[in-house]
């Protein structure tokens, strides 16, 4: 009867069912159990990667940790990672601290930490290890007690406290030379490890013996090339056309007239690149145009060769020197063309025949001239200057190669030297950040000229009028003086805009003084307005620093440029 009564239909199951759900219904679910943390629910949510902040937020509520799942796709760095190991922060510490805790781990092998935010043991700024508020060896900087480089250290810490019983003994000071000479305080320690005097006088010996076994050849001055073993390379078909002319005759088949007075024409702006000369295996330092008729160009590189090229017809190379051990510093003209003058880091200044390319004669001071440049009155054309590594202008004789002067006022090595004011005055600049005038022949400055905020000036050019200079400073402008009696500032004429800090770039004129030109260390030349100082016109001409913008003094938009990167091209 059990089994009976607890028999019923189908419909009676689907009220049953009905019945069980809404029961089920009725119990309270909990969408947002508790999780054991403290919600916060008053407090203040920051970014982890919030950079600022516009309300005053709590330390705690800044500080929380973050809750919920990690996502597993996210790539496993710290929210603030600003470079590839981590994060770095900038901390405000003074230079001399630096210096101080620098030193002092380089001596002691440890160092405060100085890190901020942060307390050590002793209530200090700095947790460092362990909470000692040091870095690096633990164990010194207990025993020292934690002092600095500067500080004054037990005497039986001290490093160098057996330092003086080392030392050896200063001698008699009657004896020169022996076993007992006198060496004051130049004497060594004991545990110096120095070369015998009488190993290294045997090693000198046998280099001079086996100079002598080998002919007189010197391994150590293998790429020295002594005066008198120039040489010089004619690239051309032949030296003389069926008229015997050299290259040096003015062509007559352009249509250009190159025995007319410079800036007669109007100028324009060079704007396509007309061609390009390769043949320097490394930078060139310098160009110049062959005087009054320009149908030539003279190259000075860093392969230590001079070369001749030509301007007109095929514009090959024509000619090349070799005659210096190092770079060529610069390079200058006679006034007539036939001669020239190179100035080399090997110490040497030389004479060269444009037309033969014989070396005529060398000159040298033991000193690195970095610039040289012919007295311009034609009865003074064998009279040059070259400014010097030690501070001194030098006046030689290249007739007989004497020394006939010398300028010694400088404080630096003399950059560049420009005659004014009728060739009755030079102008020099150095690299003391000063410019000074002198009386040709007269060893006495007549003009100092030095101001708080100038800068060295490497490179000088002179107007066509020859009224002004434009100087290249190095503080990215070129700057304009007078070249007459007083040599003061324009200082409404500015260029700026390139960047030159670093490189002796020589500012270059059109033929009729409406443009000035220069080069800069990313290898654009810039071009100038004249009269309103207005930059015209800037293009991208070599791939590294160009040294040299010259234009052409006969044609009218007409430049060549020369760079570190061994090519001389030239614009039109």
């Amino acid at each position: 009867m059990d089994l009976v009564n607890h028999y019923g239909s189908s419909d009676e199951e689907d009220n049953r069912e009905t019945v069980n759900v809404a029961r089920s219904s009725a119990l309270a679910i909990n969408a947002a159990p508790d999780t054991g943390f403290d919600t916060h629910s008053q407090g203040i949510y920051t970014a982890p990667t919030a950079t600022e902040l516009t309300v005053n937020v709590p330390y705690n509520d800044m500080m929380r940790p973050l809750y919920g799942p990690q996502n597993p796709n996210q790539d496993p760095r710290i929210a603030t990672q600003n470079i590839l190991t981590g994060h770095v922060e900038q901390q405000a510490i003074s230079e001399s601290d630096f210096r101080t805790q620098m030193r002092t781990f380089e001596t002691y092998g440890y160092a405060r930490d100085p890190s901020v935010g942060s307390q050590n043991l002793a209530g200090q700024t700095g947790t460092g290890l362990l909470g000692t508020g040091y870095v690096g060896n633990l164990a010194a900087a207990a025993e020292l007690g934690g002092v600095s480089v500067y500080d004054r250290a037990p005497k039986h810490l001290r490093r160098n406290q057996d330092a003086r019983k080392k030392r050896q003994d200063k001698g008699d000071l009657s004896v020169v030379d022996g076993e007992n000479a006198y060496k004051g305080p130049w004497a060594g320690y004991t545990d110096d490890k120095t070369l015998p005097v009488k190993a290294a006088a045997a090693d000198e010996a046998a280099d001079q013996k086996a100079i002598k076994a080998g002919g007189g050849y010197d391994p150590r001055r293998k790429n020295i090339i002594e005066p008198g073993n120039e040489k010089t390379i004619f690239h051309g078909e032949s030296e003389f056309d069926y008229l015997g002319r050299t290259y040096m005759a003015v062509p007559q088949d352009v249509d250009v007239n190159l025995l007319s007075e410079s800036g007669t024409q109007e100028c324009f702006i060079p704007k396509r690149l007309s061609h390009t000369w390769e043949g320097h295996a490394r930078g060139v330092s310098a160009i110049r145009f062959l005087p009054k008729s320009a149908h030539l160009l003279l190259s000075a590189g860093m392969d230590n060769k001079i070369k001749i090229w030509d301007v007109y017809h095929d514009r090959s190379l024509l000619r090349t020197m070799i005659g210096h051990s190092k770079a060529v510093r610069d390079i200058a003209f006679s006034n007539d063309g036939r001669r020239f003058l190179s100035a080399s880091y090997d110490r040497y200044v030389k004479l060269w025949d444009t037309e033969t390319g014989q070396c005529i004669r060398s000159f040298s001071t033991s000193k690195i001239p970095y610039c040289v440049t012919f007295n311009p009155d034609e009865d003074k054309q064998h009279i040059f200057l070259a400014g010097c590594s030690d501070k001194k202008i030098v006046q030689f004789d290249s007739n007989t190669g004497e020394i006939t002067q010398e300028y010694d006022q400088h404080l630096g090595a003399v950059n560049t030297i420009t005659f004014v004011d009728e060739n009755r005055r030079f102008i020099t600049t150095s690299d003391d950040k000063t410019m000074r005038a002198w009386e040709f022949d007269i060893p006495v400055v007549i003009k100092y000229i030095a101001e708080p905020d100038m800068h060295s000036m490497p490179a000088v050019t002179l107007h066509p009028s020859n009224k002004w200079m434009a100087c290249q400073s190095l503080d990215n402008q070129i700057v304009v003086y007078g070249a007459r009696d007083r040599f003061r500032m324009n200082r409404k004429k500015r260029f700026a805009g390139h960047l030159v800090a670093g490189y002796a770039c020589k500012p270059g004129f059109s033929p009729d003084g409406r443009f000035i030109s220069s080069g800069d260390s990313n290898g654009n030349v810039w071009t100038w307005d004249w009269k309103t100082c207005r930059i015209l016109k800037k293009f991208k001409a070599h791939d590294k620093v160009v040294m040299n913008t010259e234009w052409h003094p006969h044609e009218t938009s007409k430049m060549a440029t020369c760079s570190w990167d061994g090519l001389i091209k030239y614009w039109d």
